[in-house]
């Protein structure tokens, strides 16, 4: 984790959990690349990203989310909803790059975040809530279980490029 991260932002109000807006790109960059693992594979200030951005936010189905405290980005989420045949016509809920700015772990925002992103889910139809965690994630994997997440089936990726 990287050790130039913020002072922990004093909670004198709640964090608001909300769309994230195109001036919220390079905080949500940055928090994706802020560990061992994103920052092998993530590209900051990469033109790519404004591009992706855009997909995402102009598509019905998909919502980036970020958690605001007294105006700084400390968390997000991106949330997609899948429509299926399988589960009689199920919706399911992908949950994709969580993260929380490292000096806000441990006091719940995570935790909040996450129960946000599951009402969101509901409230637009899903069925089903799913996720998937690097393995070499130990901590998250800890946090997704706390939170009930079970591990009922084993997750493959492939490149393609």
């Amino acid at each position: 984790m990287s050790s130039s991260s913020p002072a922990r932002t004093p909670a004198t109000s709640p964090p608001v959990f909300r769309r994230a807006r195109s001036e919220d790109l390079p905080a949500i960059i940055g928090l994706l690349a802020d560990d061992e693992l994103g920052a092998g594979r993530e590209a900051p200030g990469d033109p790519v990203y404004r591009a992706a951005f855009e997909d995402i936010d102009a598509d019905p189905r998909q919502l980036l989310v970020v958690a605001d405290l007294g105006g700084e980005v400390v968390g997000t989420l991106q949330l997609t909803l899948i429509s299926g045949l399988s589960r009689r016509a199920a919706t399911r809920a992908q949950i994709e790059a969580v993260r929380v700015r490292e000096d806000q772990r441990g006091g719940g925002l995570g935790r909040a975040l996450l129960e946000w992103a599951l009402d969101q889910a509901r409230q637009r139809g899903a069925v089903l809530a799913q996720l998937t965690t690097d393995v070499r994630r130990v901590d998250a994997l800890r946090f997704y279980e706390r939170l009930g997440f079970q591990a009922s089936h084993h997750g493959l990726k492939l490149p393609l490029i």
